[in-house]
């Protein structure tokens, strides 16, 4: 029988956590102290990002304040980045040279673009973390307006890559017209969109060229240099600005800190979401790998964790047996092509329209205004 509350500590405010944090608020638990950690003040749904960018939304309809949604669950919020964990005597190492207690830990911290090639690191802007990415846009859209920035390369041919490069685009065509930036996309595979239907990768190649961007395909980036890209074969392309979209990697530290990660780095976890080599450590998200269910780094995957993370919580706060959870096998993508439409892919269904775009336009706030607080609090965005 627990004689005290369990500290369950929070690391990331991502897409799993901020669920964690709403039902903890919904049904509170005397017998949980929760704390959560993240470097960032709000969250930004990734489902509306690509909308940010284009102007359809404003920073406040796709940002969930972290601060005020720990308050209403309960939970002490920490302004800091973990950096490491000390996994015997169980705390967290954070940035500013504290160290935080817990019993229970849960990492949800995402992951960033893989950035190896020499000079990607210092010369391209990476999507993640997206505060930095929407700072440097917003700088971005400035100097292109006033001529500074004429051609714009974005590497990664993914749904990321592809739906980023189409906002942009958007955004700066609504603004420029005629005298918006080019744009290139760059990517290592033979087509676009690999994991998609051969339709979904037809029709956004489609897309793209009608809207004027040059398409790098079989095109590995092999460095960055100041004014340009080097790709396969040596082939110099000249751009102004980078922006970087390719596959995920993982946060050294979670390796570093004794956790049994798989071979990028990921944390490996079990079906009940939970750490296979720490019973205390569990995780969810990009940061995270469920074993016998490989999935993409997808946030439409984390959000649909969040449910079954903090249920097992609750029950590992209580020594209460776990439940397991088995991901959908084919996610609903939806994918935005920088205007008000999208195009809906799942194996072999295949729609598209701008009533597309209305219908993933209602998900995304219907998802939201779940989280819209039940009193009026202070927020960090505007």
């Amino acid at each position: 029988m627990r004689t005290r509350p369990q500290r369950i500590l929070l690391i990331g405010g991502g897409h799993s956590h901020v669920e964690v944090l709403r039902r903890f608020a919904l049904t509170p638990d005397p017998m949980v102290e929760l704390a959560l950690v993240s470097p960032e003040y709000s969250m930004c749904y990734s489902g509306m990002l690509p909308g940010l960018v284009a102007g359809h939304y404003s920073t406040r309809e796709t940002h969930i304040d972290l601060a005020p949604l720990a308050m209403w669950a309960g939970a002490r919020y920490l302004p800091d980045r973990v950096t490491g964990l000390d996994l015997y005597t169980r705390t967290a190492r954070l940035g500013s040279g504290d160290r935080e207690p817990f019993d229970i830990v849960s990492l949800d911290i995402g992951s960033t673009p893989e950035m190896g090639p020499p000079g990607a690191s210092a010369l391209a802007l990476a999507v993640k973390p997206v505060s930095a990415f929407l700072a440097a846009w917003t700088q971005m859209q400035t100097e292109a307006v006033t001529g500074g920035v004429r051609h714009i390369a974005v590497v990664g041919g993914g749904a990321g890559g592809v739906e980023i490069l189409l906002a942009m685009q958007h955004r700066l065509s609504t603004v420029m017209h005629a005298d918006a930036p080019r744009f290139a996309l760059i990517t290592d595979q033979p087509t676009l969109l690999p994991s998609h239907a051969p339709v979904v990768r037809a029709r956004f190649g489609r897309i793209l060229v009608e809207r004027g961007a040059v398409l790098h395909l079989s095109s590995a980036a092999m460095s960055v240099e100041p004014g340009s890209i080097v790709v396969t074969h040596g082939r110099r392309i000249a751009v102004d600005r980078i922006v970087w979209a390719t596959s995920a990697s993982a946060a050294p530290w979670l390796a570093e800190s004794g956790l049994a990660c798989d071979d990028k780095g990921f944390v490996r976890i079990d079906d009940n979401l939970r750490s296979t080599s720490h019973s205390f450590v569990f995780a969810a998200g990009d940061c995270a790998s469920q074993l016998g269910h490989p999935r993409p780094k997808s946030g439409v995957f984390a959000v649909r964790q969040g449910p079954p993370l903090a249920a097992n919580l609750r029950r590992a706060a209580h020594e209460l047996p776990l439940s397991k959870y088995v991901p959908q096998g084919h996610a609903l993508a939806l994918i935005s092509t920088g205007d008000k439409h999208a195009i809906a892919s799942r194996g072999p269904f295949v729609v598209e329209g701008d009533w597309v775009w209305r219908w993933k336009d209602r998900i995304d706030r219907a998802f939201m205004a779940k989280y819209a607080l039940p009193v009026a609090v202070p927020t960090a965005t505007s």
